[in-house]
């Protein structure tokens, strides 16, 4: 049996969320309304991420992608955690709700980009447009944005032990779908809530450890 695990980028990853980073440095205050909206699950998260960043000027493109290359840090054992994963020859994907322009660039190095998913910021219009590679498949009527069950569907063999890492809404339905769930923030209260088996963590270090504890 392969172990596959399956990890959030944004807040997750990196020690906070890029952009929700993104939001608070450039966008005009109207994204804070949208982002509870989806935080409390009153619009999808592909219509809610579309209307944040709507409300920012393309021309800015490398003045974002510069702010969040320089300010956001990976979350602490996260280098680390990496070497564990391939040392066990673990299969690891990066599923993101993220944008290309920044999580390739913070990844660089560290996750081959075969092994990333995420969705793609255009930059042509007067504001940013989002297009959604992986968008919901005839499966999911969540309106994901990128659907990290959906692409589960795709890369994720069923024979193989699922492990989910993630910290928000957006791992969700993909953590109801994990046979463990590492999780931190937001989807510590939906994982009790729906009853998920979950272990918490602030780091890859108490994952990690717990990895070598607890038989996978």
């Amino acid at each position: 049996m392969t172990v596959h695990i399956l990890c959030d980028f944004d807040g997750t990853i990196t020690a906070e969320d890029n952009i929700i980073a993104l939001m608070k440095a450039f966008a005009p205050p109207e994204w804070h309304a949208i982002k509870e909206d989806v935080l409390a699950q009153h619009i999808s998260i592909r219509a809610g991420v579309g209307q944040m960043f709507h409300l920012l000027p393309s021309a800015e493109k490398t003045a974002y992608r510069d702010y969040l290359v320089g300010h956001i840090q990976l979350r602490p054992g996260f280098v680390h955690f990496l070497e564990e994963v391939r040392q066990n020859e673990w299969q690891f994907d990066v599923v993101s709700g993220g944008m290309d322009f920044f999580v390739h660039p913070i990844l660089s190095g560290h996750v081959d980009p075969d092994h990333i998913y995420c969705n793609v910021a255009d930059f042509s219009a007067e504001t940013v447009r989002i297009d959604w590679p992986h968008a919901c498949d005839a499966s999911c009527t969540n309106d994901c944005g990128c659907c990290k069950p959906t692409i589960a569907r795709r890369i994720v063999n069923p024979d193989d032990r699922l492990i989910v890492i993630g910290d928000s809404v957006t791992d969700f339905e993909i953590a109801k779908q994990a046979d463990f769930v590492y999780a931190r923030g937001q989807l510590i209260t939906l994982c009790e809530t729906e009853g998920i088996n979950y272990y918490p963590f602030e780091t890859f270090d108490e994952i990690t450890h717990h990895l070598k504890e607890v038989p996978v």
